[in-house]
């Protein structure tokens, strides 16, 4: 194991993305030096800024959480997806290579078409079913194509964290002016915490671990779990109810079961993802504290 203390990391995301904050965070109790970067300190497009942006910070590390993630809308703005989740990774990929920085960038459970019924490890088939997640496995590939081995792609899924709205936040507010949801219950994947995602990527720091790891919260919830959990854990009365997937047509197509498979990160680090329902008491705890202190 490496000790990072005293490294420097830029974090592409870091000012206000949601995984960026939690990032921030744990890096700085790490003792790395953060760089915590916003669309408005840079164009994640300008290969000549951030050229010049690296080579004045000479950063060890890079992450980046920057992506286009409206799913639906990425079926008619593929243009847009593609720069930000194909020519971004691939541009940060070079410029790392060049300055011999490690690059840490994070992928999806997109990248799989959900027909699985078993966690999805590493080395599954990729079959994407949207131009999201076509977009970020292009993403990946265009890294992997720099033949350059100091690389991290971090696939995670389904996130919720402290700093910015998600879909568990969005949920409490409904419970508490609404006497009963409807949340879809055929899709399965895996809640993630967005501290315990940060925690755990700095664990495959200090274990200098390379390629592509399955990262999330152990367990795995339909959408219709994660609300009936969160709803549960804050004591609001209110129903969940399940709908099946066709009661909420969408645009992009979602994969009906991408649950990932942590055992490659276990193998590395020596440490189990924990449960995301305790991971989920303690962010609803948090985020209530929070709020009656405000």
């Amino acid at each position: 194991m490496i000790d990072l203390a005293g490294k420097k990391a830029i974090i592409l995301g870091g000012r206000n993305g949601l995984l960026g904050q939690a990032l921030a965070q744990k890096l700085e109790q790490q003792e790395i030096v953060t760089i915590p970067l916003s669309r408005s300190d840079f164009d994640p497009l300008d290969e000549d800024s951030l050229s010049a942006f690296m080579e004045r910070e000479e950063p060890d590390f890079v992450f980046n959480t920057v992506a286009y993630t409206m799913v639906d809308q990425a079926e008619d703005e593929e243009n847009k997806a593609h720069l930000l989740n194909t020519t971004l990774p691939a541009t940060l990929g070079r410029l790392c290579k060049q300055s011999g920085a490690k690059l840490i960038h994070y992928s999806t459970d997109f990248v799989f078409d959900g027909k699985k019924d078993s966690p999805y490890t590493e080395e599954d088939r990729t079959n994407p079913k949207s131009v999201y997640g076509e977009t970020k496995l292009a993403g990946e590939e265009r890294i992997i194509e720099l033949n350059y081995d100091d690389f991290l792609i971090i696939r995670t899924a389904w996130l919720f964290g402290p700093h910015r709205t998600n879909f568990v936040h969005k949920i409490v507010n409904f419970a508490k002016e609404r006497e009963n949801l409807t949340v879809v219950h055929d899709q399965n994947g895996s809640p993630t915490y967005t501290p315990d995602l940060a925690e755990y990527s700095i664990e495959l720091l200090k274990h200098e671990a390379k390629g592509i790891f399955n990262l999330v919260n152990s367990g795995k919830a339909s959408w219709c779990e994660l609300a009936t959990e969160a709803v549960d854990s804050c004591a609001i009365n209110c129903r969940v109810d399940p709908v099946p997937t066709s009661a909420y047509p969408t645009k992009a197509k979602r994969p009906p079961y991408s649950v990932l498979d942590t055992s490659k990160f276990t193998e590395v680090t020596g440490i189990t993802p924990r449960p995301w329902v305790q991971a989920l008491r303690d962010y609803v705890y948090n985020d209530q504290k929070d709020h009656q202190e405000d």
